[in-house]
């Protein structure tokens, strides 16, 4: 008699049920913090708008305005490691953790250059944080955004090493899962800081 290979993730489909639910509830609600962290930055946005379009000395003095071409090369690296990010996903969702730990570390590497760009960008700037509104609104919104790609980059590091116990991923991880949509949530916060920023000026 021949013999009948059985899914392993058919078996556990039933038993684990009440966890996959969980990790339903537990995206929502990720979902839901993300979407808080929306409005505060949403509520940035706007503040900056109004304090440019109603502030007659915006920029200050002796200042002709930012510099585009380092913040781009920063911007393409860091929107392009969403991307690096999503393939790191399905090497994962494929059991292939070599390919998920490679990518994943890539997108890491792209986060910290990001962060060294945004460093070097502040150490060579003209003016601080109290210098008019201008400055205090320009370290709030980079600052606060740098702060979210750091806690990203920190996120990521957790998950590399949890790929290294073993039989701890199994498809539909939640850890990588919220991670990957935390960092593309940071990805299209700054792509609209830099349109606000360093675009309008």
């Amino acid at each position: 008699m021949s013999s009948i290979n059985v899914d392993p993730s058919l078996n556990s489909n039933a038993a684990h049920g009440t966890e996959h639910e969980e990790e339903d509830h537990r995206m929502f609600g990720f979902v839901v913090f993300l979407l808080s962290e929306s409005i505060i930055f949403f509520s940035f946005f706007v503040g900056y708008a109004v304090f440019k379009t109603g502030t007659a000395d915006w920029l200050p003095a002796g200042f002709e305005g930012l510099e585009v071409k380092e913040p781009l090369i920063n911007t393409i690296v860091l929107v392009s490691s969403s991307f690096v990010i999503y393939f790191a996903e399905r090497f994962l969702h494929k059991e292939n953790l070599w390919g998920f730990r490679a990518f994943w570390l890539l997108t890491m590497a792209m986060g910290s250059f990001f962060l060294y760009g945004q460093a070097v960008e502040w150490m060579g700037l003209p003016f601080g944080f109290t210098d008019g509104v201008f400055g205090g609104t320009f370290y709030l919104l980079t600052g606060f955004h740098g702060l979210h790609v750091m806690t990203g980059v920190l996120l990521q590091g957790i998950m590399l090493g949890r790929s290294f116990l073993p039989n701890n991923y199994a498809r539909g991880e939640f850890g990588v899962a919220s991670t990957s949509l935390f960092w593309h949530f940071v990805d299209v916060i700054w792509i609209i800081l830099f349109i606000l920023i360093y675009v309008w000026q």
